[in-house]
């Protein structure tokens, strides 16, 4: 065993290894040699007998007893100290693979999972393989049945194609396997009141209902709150304050309110009205005419939105400064420190040491990680600003169209029509995957005088913006990868894999994470894995570094 990993965001996970070391059922030496790499993937848990002896040695103890073994179950793999995690009754089983630098003669999703238990890794032993839909049904219900009598919480069985051949080529969309489904069991519910609803504030200005109910032990965890989604929600569902409702959590997850039950409706039982100014900031409350979902008005001057648009802006996928957390950046608006995104910018380690479990090592380590975050890229800039409707890809897409951050403005600030009815061209429909929606967005972004003044003040905090060539671009359909589709493997010797992605997407490639036949081409750099012995078998193209720079070329 050399190395373990949490899924994190599918890209990057926390090290584990120390922790995962300690669970039994995890062999530290393979049962036979095998050559360079094999990647494994499973499941920690624990049975229900365990956890009910756990519960009872930590209420002996005197300590804190877990609320579910799920939850029992990700605390100990992240526990700084491993001898904690050797306390805790893991286990281990395997469902999947990933790299593999030499896959074995098999050509099923079953075999593969009879050779990984033969290597000495525990495999869940109630899989079976069976035939069309038919089967699937039989073996959902079956597995159903006898659900409470498994030694081990389920909310669901998944399905999956068992030809690896029919895998390559049904392939992914986005972050899912198309040749997998989940089939999860209707939710557990329960009934209890709702004592009040009251509203949250989202980083969009978004007003959200939340009932709040009294405590109930709904799925493993205690339910006190449950969102109600919109007002037009409430109303359909007749849901009122000091009714008795049904609450189940949706997914085995996210606390929901089913209904209420009427015949134990209280004569005092009121309706929701939505309130017509924020309960933070005081600013009037709006519902556009095409939307559900009511917004308040004030921006950046309501703390609700500010908390949790420079929650967003810091974290990994926008400007990525590590040492921010929701409880510092609840301290630094509380406090009238920060208001704006430049204003984290302008902390010392001095008066940051002064917060709340802030260290002055702490600070210092905030103070270099906002120093390195001063040259953000153009993309992760407008990601970071939380526009509405501007994700990851959208935001990539306009920094490779526009190239610098006053290009994006004034093509916003411009893509309106003229009072006369002849409307300009408007430059934001030239960038791909932008349609009226996001360009009504940025416009409305960008035209309001506090965004651009927070724009001025993040230069004169020393922010500056990496801009982006656009000297050499072309058309789309001049693009030199349009309609390719490439596949990244291995350690390129001088791109990562975000490089290398983004000047693929800038010639107007697509990159996906499977090879199929549908691959245009494998970009295959050191210690390539099975992607290339199966871009090899399909007869798929395959490039290393120098070749992916001339096809870009």
């Amino acid at each position: 065993l050399v190395r373990a990993a949490t899924r994190g965001d599918g890209q990057t996970g926390e090290d584990i290894t120390h922790n995962i070391r300690t669970i039994r059922s995890v062999p530290l030496r393979l049962k036979q040699d095998a050559p360079g790499v094999i990647e494994i993937r499973g499941e920690v848990f624990i049975h229900r007998a365990d956890f009910l002896a756990l519960n009872e040695a930590q209420q002996r103890a005197g300590e804190r007893q877990f609320v579910n073994p799920r939850n029992a179950a990700a605390g100990s793999l992240r526990q700084l100290d491993p001898r904690i995690t050797a306390r805790r009754p893991l286990r281990f089983a395997a469902y999947g693979w990933g790299e593999l630098t030499a896959q074995p003669d098999v050509q099923t999703h079953s075999g593969m999972l009879d050779w990984i238990a033969s290597l000495g890794v525990p495999v869940s032993p109630h899989r079976e393989l069976v035939c069309g839909a038919a089967g699937m049904m039989d073996f959902y219900h079956r597995t159903g049945q006898r659900r409470t009598e498994l030694d081990f919480e389920i909310d669901g069985v998944v399905y999956k194609v068992d030809a690896l051949r029919s895998q390559e080529v049904l392939g992914y969309v986005a972050r899912a396997p198309r040749f997998a489904l989940a089939h999860k069991y209707p939710a557990q519910e329960q009934q209890t009141v709702v004592t009040d609803i009251t509203v949250q504030v989202g980083r969009t200005g978004a007003i959200t209902p939340v009932a709040r109910l009294r405590p109930v032990f709904v799925g493993g965890v205690t339910v006190t709150n449950a969102t109600l989604h919109n007002e037009d929600e409430i109303r359909r569902k007749d849901i009122r304050i000091g009714d008795t409702v049904v609450v189940r959590r949706a997914g085995d997850v996210i606390p929901e309110v089913v209904a209420p039950v009427l015949e134990h409706r209280p004569d005092d039982a009121r309706a929701f009205d939505m309130p017509e100014h924020c309960p933070v900031c005081g600013s009037a409350i709006e519902r556009p005419e095409d939307e559900a979902v009511a917004r308040c008005t004030g921006g950046l001057f309501c703390a609700a939105q500010r908390k949790q648009m420079l929650a967003h802006a810091v974290s990994r996928k926008a400007l990525d400064i590590d040492g921010l957390g929701d409880k510092l950046i609840s301290q630094l608006v509380d406090s009238q420190r920060v208001k704006s995104l430049a204003d984290l910018f302008t902390l010392t380690a001095l008066e940051l040491a002064g917060y709340e479990r802030m260290g002055a090592k702490s600070a210092d380590n905030l103070v270099t990680a906002l120093d390195q975050a001063r040259r953000p890229e153009l993309a992760r800039l407008l990601y970071a600003l939380g526009i509405r409707h501007v994700g990851e890809t959208t935001a990539q897409n306009l920094a490779q169209h526009f190239g610098s951050l006053d290009a994006v403005v004034q093509a916003a600030r411009t893509s309106v029509s003229t009072n006369d009815g002849d409307d300009h061209h408007n430059p934001l429909l030239d960038v791909p995957d932008v349609g009226p929606a996001v360009a009504g967005a940025l416009h409305n972004f960008f035209a309001e005088p506090h965004n651009r003044q927070v724009l001025d003040a993040l230069r004169d905090a020393g922010v500056q913006v990496k801009e982006v060539d656009t000297s050499q671009k072309a058309s789309q359909r001049d693009l030199p990868l349009r309609d390719c589709t490439l596949v990244l493997t291995g350690t390129l010797p001088t791109w990562t894999r975000d490089e290398a992605s983004q000047r693929i997407a800038a010639a107007g490639g697509k990159v996906t994470g499977s090879v199929s036949r549908k691959t245009s081409y494998l970009v295959a750099g050191e210690a390539a894995g099975s992607k290339l012995t199966r871009a090899q078998q399909l007869g798929v193209p395959v490039l290393d570094e120098a070749g992916l720079r001339e096809l870009l070329e």
